[in-house]
């Protein structure tokens, strides 16, 4: 599938599990999508499964989005303090479309835990609470930790995958691989078809030095491996030391989150002669993620000026990492976009494109390691291969069986899209980006009601004082019935609350149940809407129950 064809796809707001080989082009794609999104005010929560690759969204964990943080399970009192927290309310309201990136580090579990989350929040039984989800990833991939590496819960276990009704985009464009031989090596990796061939290809770059390039980027499976080498290599040159310190501002929990998946050090240590990396994408001033580079000098203002692999002389500058909510900075850190580049983990290599890489594999421990760290580099000629085991090239059978039926199901996405005539494209495309509240005016971007100035919370508070139904004020502001009882409960707790009896007046079916709901109450001992809701043995929605509680002292 090309990527138009597959963002295509991602504007009808279907569900959709975006893939392809290392160097397909699936980062590029996403954050066309977010960009398409923004422009037309849709709501989207751009995360991914580790801080490091949210880092290269521009997103946060999707632990940290949802709420999870580190638990494997959710509880009873879990959702009960979820649900008291405010800003994950506001928080799922205005999001219509959820992004997860590099979900092949993702558990089953945890995906059916975020399921469960947004079901919650958006009161909506529906999968995801009827957001938009786009899972992005490859399962070659490195896998989920596992304490048994032979039994690993890739997402497509879980029950949130066969519910969600997922459309596959495969992608199969190369955008960092144009060495057809070293391509070849990488897909019989995958196919798990190694031939004698491949090995000997592999064999002839055996301590070899990458063409044209004197000091490769070391990839080590271990972190103590890169630390020893990039300060006992920092340590041989003798020049002045340049220190830059990385600056924040924000909240503070969101701040440390921010620096722990930062690829550059919060203090990073130069000198003339120091083999360095940039760590993020600027494509303005000619550098990626990954792009390696020798300082030669530093500028008057101490800026250190890198000569990358092509040539090019980049002087340096400091750029920002943020998270944003809202179109609000909440935490920002900033930082020179480098770090030292003898060495880096497989791990953190994981979404960077290298010109040349000296790989060891001798140590590696899980199966996809060998075909994460070969994957990286561009060429087989940028290759210097160190060591080899047995578990280097190996790939889950299981996920050889799993991509052959992604393939086929994208194949059968690719000649729907391909066969809908674009007139019927742009029908649906418009159609999903009106009905998640978003503006087709691009350029001017519209009001969503007439009351633009308050808050949301008092915008609903303005139609409750016009004795509105809960259907009128559904459609006024263009919002759940889960999003409005939210807001009710909200002002409920201001000094001045609304009046809401008239609700109760003219909402028939609650009068004629709240008998039976108050009941239930009654015997749970409390407020607790799961609880309630096995008791009534799940007769009434989550909706009903949260509207139905508004009126318990009746």
């Amino acid at each position: 599938m090309t990527q138009q064809e597959a963002l295509d796809i991602l504007k009808m707001g279907h569900n959709v599990y975006l893939t392809g080989k290392a160097g397909s082009g699936k980062t590029y794609l996403i954050n066309k999508y977010i960009k398409y999104l923004k422009e037309r005010d849709v709501g989207v929560a751009v995360t991914a499964s580790t801080g490091i690759a949210a880092t290269h969204i521009g997103g946060v964990t999707i632990h940290s989005w949802a709420g999870i943080g580190i638990k494997d399970k959710l509880t009873d009192q879990d959702i009960d303090a979820m649900e008291q927290k405010q800003y994950l309310w506001k928080r799922f309201e205005n999001t219509e479309v959820l992004i997860i990136d590099e979900v092949s580090m993702l558990h089953s579990h945890l995906l059916d835990m975020i399921d469960q989350v947004c079901k919650l929040f958006k009161r909506n039984d529906k999968p995801f609470g009827g957001m938009q989800i786009i899972l992005s990833g490859d399962f070659f991939q490195l896998p989920p930790i596992s304490r048994n590496s032979e039994d690993l819960n890739f997402l497509n276990k879980s029950d949130a995958w066969s519910n969600m009704d997922l459309h596959i985009c495969y992608l199969q464009e190369q955008h960092r691989h144009t060495d057809s031989s070293f391509l070849d090596v990488l897909n019989e990796i995958r196919s798990n078809t190694v031939s004698e061939e491949t090995m000997n290809k592999l064999r002839r770059r055996y301590k070899k030095d990458p063409e044209g390039i004197s000091v490769p980027t070391k990839l080590y499976t271990h972190n103590m491996d890169v630390d020893e080498m990039n300060n006992r290599e920092l340590d041989k040159i003798d020049a002045e030391k340049y220190e830059y310190n990385m600056n924040s501002k924000g909240n503070n929990v969101l701040v440390e989150g921010l620096k722990k998946s930062c690829l550059a050090p919060a203090n990073l240590v130069l000198k003339k002669g120091a083999l360095v990396m940039f760590v993020k994408n600027n494509y303005e001033e000619g550098y990626v993620n990954g792009t390696t580079g020798e300082v030669i000098d530093f500028s008057i203002e101490g800026r250190p000026i890198i000569k990358i692999q092509n040539g090019k002389k980049i002087i340096a500058d400091t750029e920002s990492w943020i998270i944003e909510e809202e179109g609000k900075t909440k935490a920002e850190i900033s930082q020179m976009p480098l770090r030292l580049a003898w060495a880096i983990t497989i791990h953190k290599s994981q979404g960077m494109s290298l010109d040349a890489a000296e790989v060891d594999l001798s140590k590696s421990f899980v199966k996809g390691q060998g075909y994460v760290a070969l994957s990286r580099v561009r060429s087989l000629s940028g290759l210097k291969l160190m060591g080899l085991n047995s578990t280097a090239l190996q790939v889950d059978k299981g996920i050889l069986m799993l991509d052959g039926e992604l393939l086929d199901r994208s194949q059968k996405n690719q000649v729907e899209i391909s066969s809908l005539e674009n007139s019927k494209k742009e029908t649906q495309h418009n159609a999903f980006i009106v009905n998640s509240g978003g503006t087709l005016d691009v350029k001017k971007k519209k009001n969503k009601d007439r009351y633009s100035k308050l808050s949301t919370f008092d915008k609903t508070r303005e139609l409750l004082k016009e004795k509105k139904t809960i259907e009128e004020i559904i459609k006024e502001r263009e919002l759940t019935f889960g999003t409005i009882i939210s807001h009710i409960e909200t002002l409920l707790k201001d000094d001045a609350p609304p009046d809401i009896d008239y609700l109760y007046s003219n909402t028939k079916k609650l009068r004629d149940s709240l008998s039976e709901i108050k009941k239930a109450f009654k015997k749970s001992g409390g407020t607790k809407l799961t609880e309630v809701r096995k008791i009534l043995k799940n007769k009434y929605s989550f909706e009903e129950l949260r509207f139905a509680r508004l009126f318990l002292d009746r």
